[in-house]
């Protein structure tokens, strides 16, 4: 792709938007910057399209925006009239630039004849997720980019299960999207002939009445609530995001009356001025909810990212300050806490399965496997999760009882197909509400869990390498360790490596081969002697490469000393290999 040719073709354009017009030209005279604009189109990958804000082929705009909008709106399309008639459900979040882009898609793909149901207010993800199934639509799309920077926005795509997109789907709308010649020249209808035409409606109050009508059918243990519900104090943020309003509403609906909310992070703010990151994965981001904990010594301190389908949450440790528990701990206290109720009711069904992720702990598996419940792995993202909700859905071979991952997503009631951090944040409030109950906080519970299936801890560290460079040093260090890995990381011995982009799993004692059966994909995983593994991954959407550490020992120190040490280990090698 020549960049320049790209560049001077929206310079010259006459009818370019002003605001882009204006930063083109701020840029015009620093060629770096500008060929990053222009060097590439922005990938639609398995869930959508995500950039940083700006001009150029390889940013999110208005044309950038219509054309993956387009490739939707072709892809249903060939469906035919009854996938058109049923429709898009289109929502947005509290991003720069998110309501405008929203409705460029509705105006892109209702050009097509195509009926767009059009969230009037800005809504958490997994109510698209919800919405999708609700009015029985052909597809949805929400304009997010989740807990990114705020220079960031997407275009994340759904399916009629809502779901995120199969791999195949997304092929498909890659297919049509690679056949537009020109994003400059694509056409849209005005959204008052839209209105006006009945293919534009919008969604009200009773979208947001029927999802929580749903979210209470989540509730294991109303007896819970009703004892404890008032006395729990709960501190809520939603860190300049979408989730207030509902998670406000749901946790009153299970009882919880006892609510703070962080004042400075209630209202949207697409800046997220509070803040250096808005992800509850980040501890910082947690700062506010621990003043307003201390001041009301609350029970539990919960946070959700901007689109509202991650949850973090803290209560108070051993030293009695309050510390973040990870996905992999919240994950595994809600999964104990669903199969021990369900179990204790007569509700667990024969045939229940957990689902998790490759890179999630295996606290997980051994949990499940105590209560006789199959274990399902899936690749990395949740999307993984969903498609295999939807298949045992079909197949009845196995009965959905929860999914979770590593990075804060969760998912207790299948009437959603992504994660969800209103459910998570009703289910978290239930489950400490049942350990308050009995004079336990949060990480008690905790420490019961690891005293019987073993002290598993888990880290995950990140490295950011921005732009055309940063690519290529992301793909050297995953060929690194694809072709030249040693046989030993700080004198722990490699047993086995499971590489997704092949297909094959590698056992390094024997030199026996095995197939993986999972969709391919770029992540490679390795085993150790002592139980260790560690995984290495890029990014889906961001310009970074991760890595997966997980240990399990005989108590906390030992699972500390074996992390740390793994990690040096492995980041070692990295940091050399940068420095070559």
């Amino acid at each position: 792709m020549n960049w320049k040719l790209q560049a001077d073709k929206w310079l010259s354009y006459r009818w370019l938007d002003k605001e882009l017009k204006k930063k083109l030209l701020e840029i015009e005279q620093n060629p770096k910057i500008l060929e990053d604009c222009f060097y590439k189109n922005l990938e639609f990958g398995t869930g959508g399209i995500r950039g940083e804000l700006g001009p150029g082929t390889n940013r999110m705009n208005i044309y950038t925006v219509r054309k993956a909008a387009k490739g939707l709106a072709d892809y249903i399309s060939q469906k035919g009239e009854n996938a058109k008639q049923r429709g898009l459900v289109i929502a947005y979040d509290c991003r720069h630039k998110s309501k405008e882009f929203a409705m460029e898609v509705a105006k892109t793909v209702g050009k097509q004849g195509i009926r767009i149901y059009f969230f009037r207010e800005m809504s958490p993800t997994p109510e698209l997720s919800f919405a999708v199934r609700f009015l029985n639509a052909s597809a949805g799309v929400v304009i997010t980019a989740s807990h990114n920077p705020p220079e960031y926005n997407g275009f994340k795509v759904y399916g009629e299960d809502g779901g995120q997109i199969t791999t195949s789907s997304a092929e498909q709308i890659t297919s049509y999207i690679n056949m537009i010649q020109d994003e400059l020249q694509i056409s849209v209808m005005d959204e008052m002939i839209l209105i006006d035409q009945g293919l534009l409606k919008y969604i009200g109050p009773d979208l947001d009445i029927a999802y929580l009508e749903k979210l209470t059918t989540i509730k294991l243990n109303p007896k819970v609530a009703k004892s404890t519900g008032t006395n729990l104090k709960i501190v809520f943020s939603p860190l300049h995001g979408t989730a207030q309003k509902l998670v406000s509403a749901g946790l009153k609906k299970f009882g919880f009356n006892n609510i703070t909310i962080v004042k400075e992070q209630e209202h949207p703010d697409p800046e997220f001025t509070t803040v250096k990151l808005p992800n509850p994965e980040e501890h910082e981001a947690f700062e506010m909810a621990i003043k307003y904990g201390k001041q009301i010594n609350a029970d539990i301190l919960m946070a959700t990212d901007p689109d509202a389908d991650r949850l973090g949450v803290a209560a108070k440790s051993e030293s009695g300050e309050y510390a973040i528990l990870t996905g992999n701990q919240m994950g595994a206290l809600m999964l104990h806490y669903v199969l021990t109720q369900k179990k204790e009711k007569g509700i667990l069904p024969k045939n229940a399965v957990v689902i998790k992720t490759i890179v999630t702990s295996e606290i997980g598996k051994a949990i499940a496997d105590d209560f006789a419940v199959k274990t399902v792995d899936t690749l990395t993202g949740f999307k993984y999760i969903g498609e295999k909700i939807k298949e045992f859905e079909k197949s009845k071979e196995l009965t959905f009882q929860f999914g979770y991952e590593e990075s804060y997503g969760y998912l207790i009631g299948d009437f959603v197909r992504d994660k969800d951090a209103i459910q998570a944040a009703v289910f978290a409030a239930e489950v400490a509400a049942f350990y308050k109950a009995k004079g336990m906080t949060l990480f008690d519970g905790l420490h019961e869990l690891y005293e019987k299936y073993g002290f598993y801890l888990e880290t995950l560290k990140s490295l950011t390498l921005k732009g055309k460079e940063g690519t290529e040093k992301i793909a050297d260090i995953l060929k690194l360790f694809r072709e030249n890995c040693p046989a030993n990381i700080a004198g722990n011995a490699l047993t086995g490596v499971e590489d997704y982009q092949s297909g094959e799993y590698i056992n390094l004692v024997t030199g026996e081969k095995e197939s993986v059966h999972l969709p391919k994909a770029n992540v490679i995983k390795f085993y150790l002697a002592d139980g260790s593994w560690f995984a290495i991954r890029p990014s889906g959407t961001e310009p970074k490469i991760k890595f997966y550490f997980s240990v399990v020992g005989l108590s906390k120190n030992h699972s500390e000393k074996r992390l740390k040490m793994l990690e040096n280990g492995v980041l070692g090698i990295v940091e050399k290999f940068l420095k070559e």
